[in-house]
Parts: structure tokens; sequence; C-alpha cells
């Protein structure tokens, strides 16, 4: 039973508070804890709790403060006439009333008839980042929203591209400690409801004690853990997430997370940018062939070098022979030494320019790498073709629209290096089998992750390598396995070609 759903449950770290009065203790020890005792008109004290980092404070005295002073004989009934204009629940349960008043709720106690009350005032005030435009999947055209960490803002905006009561929006709770909302959206009358199941089980039977975020989920209920490939695109796009949905496909929006998970998924749809449906479909295609090819020369480019000068130098042609024992005659390391110390460099580069703030990293990685490989040319620690390709192959791993799936790109190219340097170009052979045999054997949800490869399935070839035309994209994905296999009728969409006198 894989780890996630485990049934025993671990002690929890944060004490467990059974009555209110404990709760409030607990709460005093804060700074940002506040406490006033207010009087009704007849002189009977109301006791009024809040944290003030959590709740709008330019609301609590016109909605609570001041309603609470008129009060002419504090009563459950006249509390509720008294904040008519706010959002009032009582509540007895003691742990939802710790809950609440964490996300941002005002507590109101008083006694009636020598019972205490507990009445509960929404008046949360989150401040968060304003919404702007995606930074990892930027493009030129289509919609230039993004989501954002409040989790309602996101739901909003789901909501705004699917106007409709069939997006179901299911709420769970996970984390033992963090308590965070988390989502799982899908259209009911379109997802296949075994997929909807699956994605359900496993976000309830998390144990864990914090989700900070969404990719905290993808890695704990993605197939297969060991993989470096993932099993789930994550995306910051509202349009693409609707247009997910829309499929078929399960959402899931965790709070405190600016990006949304989407499966099941395939293997091609991480070299898909969202920008393609927005292009011609000539363009389109064109483009993820583009990416397929610069994923394939950066995974073999290098390890191709290294086989080659190692193992197989007849290969090369008479012409460029000449010029690759020219760059090297004086580098005084095996071509694996050398091409390692590149790879390292880039990787440095890259990981420098990521951690360092926007324009300090930008001028890292621009000018750190002339310099660094023009220095590193002229000292004879490597060649300049080398050089060359490396960075044509790092330059070729940024045109994968999924970060994460280039960041597995970049690690894939070390084993190949190191085969290609044990067996040449055997070796580069045998990591492309287990590679091939290691996809074929992964699942997203149970679903093909090389589909429509394998299994073949020619109906989804419309939408892989190749884009077909909008018009032709009647049906949803097959491997989905959607309720509702047809998107559109096509004859709907045929333009009539006007007579010739037409308008005059």
């Amino acid at each position: 039973m894989p780890f996630f759903l485990h049934k025993k449950k671990k002690q929890p770290t944060f004490p467990v508070l059974t009555t209110l009065a404990e709760v409030l203790q607990a709460a005093k020890q804060s700074s940002d804890f506040v406490k006033q005792v207010e009087a009704s008109k007849d002189g009977e004290p109301i006791h009024v709790y809040y944290y003030q980092s959590l709740i709008d404070m330019e609301r609590i005295a016109p909605n609570v403060l001041h309603p609470l002073k008129q009060v002419d004989g504090i009563s459950n009934k006249a509390l509720q006439e008294a904040l008519y204009s706010a959002e009032v629940e009582q509540l007895e349960d003691v742990v939802e009333i710790e809950k609440r008043l964490l996300k941002g709720s005002v507590l109101i106690s008083f006694k009636e008839k020598g019972a205490w009350q507990n009445w509960l005032v929404d008046l949360a005030y989150m401040k968060g980042r304003e919404m702007n435009v995606p930074e990892i999947e930027f493009s030129v055209f289509g919609s230039k929203e993004s989501f954002i960490e409040a989790v309602e803002t996101n739901l909003a905006l789901l909501r705004k591209r699917i106007p409709s009561s069939d997006l179901h929006m299911v709420k769970f709770v996970v984390g033992s400690e963090t308590k965070t909302d988390v989502y799982v959206i899908y259209c009911a009358s379109i997802a296949n409801k075994e997929n909807v199941q699956t994605v359900k089980q496993r976000i309830k039977g998390l144990q864990i004690d914090q989700v900070p975020d969404s990719s905290t989920i993808l890695q704990v209920i993605q197939d297969n853990n060991n993989s470096v490939f993932p099993q789930l695109v994550d995306t910051e796009r509202p349009d693409r997430t609707a247009g997910a949905l829309l499929e078929g496909k399960v959402a899931v929006l965790a709070d405190g997370s600016p990006q949304a998970l989407l499966a099941p998924v395939t293997a091609l749809e991480f070299i898909v940018a969202f920008e393609d449906y927005l292009l011609s479909w000539h363009t389109a295609s064109m483009l993820r062939i583009i990416r397929i090819g610069a994923v394939l020369f950066s995974i073999f480019a290098t390890p191709l070098y290294v086989a080659v000068l190692s193992y197989h130098p007849e290969m090369i042609p008479q012409d460029l022979f000449a010029t690759l024992v020219v760059s090297r005659t004086a580098v005084p390391f095996p071509p694996i030494i050398e091409a390692l110390f590149l790879e390292v460099t880039i990787e440095l580069l890259r990981e420098a320019g990521a951690r360092l703030p926007t324009k300090i990293g930008q001028t890292i990685g621009i000018v750190g790498g002339i310099v660094i490989g023009t220095a590193a040319v002229e000292a004879g620690l490597t060649s300049n073709v080398l050089l060359i390709i490396v960075a044509l192959a790092a330059l070729a791993s940024f045109t994968i629209p999924v970060y994460r799936m280039g960041t597995t790109i970049r690690i894939v190219r070390f084993p190949f290096i190191l085969a290609a340097q044990i067996w040449g170009l055997i070796g580069i052979a045998i990591m492309l089998i287990f590679t091939l045999c290691h996809l074929l054997s992964l699942t997203s949800l149970g679903r093909p992750y090389m589909e429509p490869i394998y299994p073949f399935s020619f109906k989804d070839m419309k939408d892989s390598i190749i884009r077909l035309p909008i018009a032709q994209q009647t049906m949803r994905p097959r491997f989905l396995q959607a309720k509702q296999q047809k998107r559109f009728l096509p004859k709907h969409n045929r333009q009539q070609k006007p007579d010739i006198d037409d308008g005059y």
C-alpha cells in the first residue's frame, strides 16, 4: 500500500484543545490576539475575540462593535438582529471555533440564561499578491491572467471561464498541521468517474503534516513517485486549466499555491503550449515538431560527441575530423571529463541565475556563460566545438513549455553521457531502450503515459505531434474515457460560400 494511503495515524504535532477556555488561553500567548469586553445598553458584558492580523480592522467597528453597544438586552435573537449586515453563525464545536478564528472570524461570547453562547462573524482579510501575467507560461497571444496564491480567486477565474453548474469543486482539508484547503475540480457530465474518484481517494487518504504548495500533492499522488518523469501537468494559466476541464481532465487547486495540477496526462502534452491553440494549425504543428527535435538534441547531442570521439572516430567526415583535432589539440582531458565539466558549469549558471534577483540573475547567466566559456577554451580545458554543442543543448531544453519536464530532460542527459563513455553508441542505445521501457510502463491515474503512440490511437494523433485544424477536433481524447466523447458537430462550423452577387 502506498505510504500516503497508510491508515495508521501519528500523534498530532500541535496539542489538541478540547475546551474553549484552552483555545482562548493558547491564543492569548500571541501578541496579535485581541480580547475586548463590550457592554450592551443594559450593561451586560459581551466578550469579543479576534486575531487582528487576520481580520479587516476597518470593518470590525461599524459591523460588530458599534451594533453590539446598541443592543438592549443581549440574546441570540438580539445579536442576529443587531448584526444583520454581517455573516454570523452560532457554533458549539470547539475545534471548528478555533479553525474559524484562525481563518479570520471574530468570536462573540455572552451569557444567556446562564449558558455561554458563541457566535462567529466572518471578517477575514487576506491581502496577497495581485494578479499578474504568467511568468513561466507567458504567451504573446491569449489571456494575460494567471493563478495567484488565494484559492478563492483561482476558483473564480475558472468559474468565469466555465459558467456552468456542471463544474463541480469538491473541497478537502489536507495537512494535519496546516489544514490547507484543496479543491478537486471537474466537469461532472464530461470527466470520467473513475478518474475523479481516483484523485479524490488519493487526496482524501493523504497523511502529511503540511501542504506548502500544490507541488507537494503532485509528488505524493502521482502513480510512480520513483520516476524522474512528471505524471501530472502543473500550470499557472486559468485558460489552459479550463480547456483541460472541458476535455475531461481533473484539476487540483491548493490554497497558497499559484498553480493547478491537471490529470491524467500523456508525455506528449508536456511539449504542448496553450498558445498552440491560438495560432494557425500549420504554425502550431511546426512549433511542436521543433520542440520535439529540441528535446532529442538536448538529450543526445553531448552523449553522441562523447561516444563518437571515444569509440567511433571513423564516423566523423574527414573535413570535420580535422576541425575537431585542431580544437582538441590543447585539451588534456578525455571527452567525458570535458563534457561533464561544461555540463556541470551550465547547470551551475542556471541555478545561480534562478536563485539571484531577476536583473542580476540574467546578467550572471549571459555574462557568466560568455566569460567562463571563453576562458575555458583559451585555458585548454575544453574545445570550442563541444562548447557550442553544450550551449545549444542547454538552449534547446528551454523550448519545453512545462518547466518540470525541462528539468527532467536536463537530468536524463547525464546517464546518457556516462553510458556513451562506457559502451559508446551501444551504451546510448541501451539507455534509450531502458528509457523507452520505463516510459511505456508509466501511467497517469492509470491511463497510458505514452498514448497515442502506445497504445496507438489514430484519432488522438490529431492533437499530438501535429495539430489539425480546430474544425477537425470534434472528439475529446480517447485515453481520457470522457462520458461525452463528442465536442461539437463539424457540419455546424462549415461556412457556406456566398454567391458572387450577394449583397448587391
